[in-house]
């Protein structure tokens, strides 16, 4: 069995290789444009220019990255970087923050670390664009497009081929409802209550984003957040891996996303919506994909390296393809290329819900 998965991962990273070979050197992408909504784990510098914690345009964030260090939580792609390239461009899609008018009829990424569903989730941490905000930016980047192509029809029949990915909640629940003594919402709500309430303040801007266009829709789940090396340091106790109630709260949530996918692609006959299991990915055995350490980061310092955070110019671990987690919170750029590939062409039946974006681009 273990030779089987073993052989299962080294097919994968040459399909992967062979995509990226195929779409950076020939042909057209597949989508005419690319938008990305979302938090750190996809945020690749809309912060670099506000007054926040969450800024990472230091090294050695980026020590893995032809650019260095950008802006993106991680020592090298994010997982929105690994999906554009295997969608075809030739370039990663740039942050709101710099892109100019001629980019942004690739797509934009609209992503900022320590944003969240809620805006006050994050507040914390310094100034941070919640996703009330980046829909509001994204309104202008439409404006622009329609500017572009002439008249709001022309902008309206483009947009519908792009490919629109969304993943938020995760600040909502580290940033917010798990700090019980900076955010009330622990307090107001059950984990029960609380997930609804999210879905439906998520289920309000996702129709804002259909309403501005969107017609084929990514909307990723979250991860075991109580996985991290952060909440495992915080909340942990007698060596456990994980904390189960954590991941219990995460559950809640993406199981009412699942049903939202559900509810939209109902209601919404002209759009197409999928749930990314990225749970259900993150989750699965992966020692025999080469990670050794899954429970401590490759840059941090305290317990599980999640108690302080990477500091600027610290010297990070040298084998980083063996670790799940580059700091307190966010993976490796080898982690993300496992969930982007799975999330792009789904290995098994849970990984994408109903379909993967491989078929949801071809609609």
């Amino acid at each position: 069995m273990v030779c089987e998965v073993k052989i299962w991962w080294v097919v994968n990273i040459l399909w992967l290789v062979s995509c990226n070979m195929q779409h950076w050197v020939h042909g057209e992408p597949q989508v005419p444009c690319f938008f990305i909504f979302g938090d750190s784990l996809v945020d690749n510098g809309n912060n670099n220019g506000l007054i926040t914690l969450a800024k990472v345009n230091f090294p050695p964030y980026g020590i893995d990255f032809p650019d260095g260090p950008t802006g993106r939580f991680s020592n090298g792609r994010t997982m929105a970087d690994i999906i554009a390239e295997l969608l075809g461009f030739d370039n990663y899609i740039p942050p709101f923050a710099t892109a100019s008018n001629q980019d942004t009829l690739k797509g934009v990424n609209y992503a900022s670390g320590g944003a969240g569903i809620r805006n006050e989730s994050g507040q914390h941490l310094g100034a941070r664009i919640s996703l009330d905000f980046q829909m509001r930016n994204h309104q202008t980047i439409v404006s622009r497009i329609a500017n572009i192509l002439g008249n709001n029809d022309s902008a309206a029949k483009y947009l519908s081929k792009c490919l629109y990915s969304v993943g938020m909640g995760s600040n909502d629940y580290i940033n917010n409802y798990y700090l019980p003594n900076l955010y009330p919402t622990s307090h107001q709500y059950t984990p029960v209550q609380y997930a609804q309430i999210l879905i439906q303040q998520y289920t309000q801007q996702i129709m804002t984003l259909y309403k501005y266009g969107a017609r084929k829709v990514a909307l990723m789940g979250l991860g075991p957040i109580g996985c991290t090396p952060n909440e495992i340091a915080r909340y942990g106790k007698n060596g456990s891996s994980c904390v189960e109630d954590i991941n219990n709260s995460v559950q809640l949530f993406n199981s009412k996303l699942i049903s939202l996918v559900d509810n939209l692609n109902t209601n919404l006959t002209d759009a197409k919506f999928i749930y990314v299991n990225y749970y259900a990915i993150a989750s699965s055995d992966v020692s025999s994909l080469g990670f050794k350490v899954t429970n401590s980061a490759c840059c941090g310092g305290g317990k599980n390296n999640g108690e302080i955070p990477c500091l600027p110019l610290q010297i990070p671990c040298k084998k980083r393809s063996e670790y799940l987690f580059w700091d307190a919170f966010h993976p490796t750029e080898a982690a993300n290329v496992i969930v982007a590939a799975r999330a792009y062409n789904a290995h098994t039946p849970s990984d994408t819900y109903p379909i993967d974006i491989s078929h949801l681009i071809q609609l």
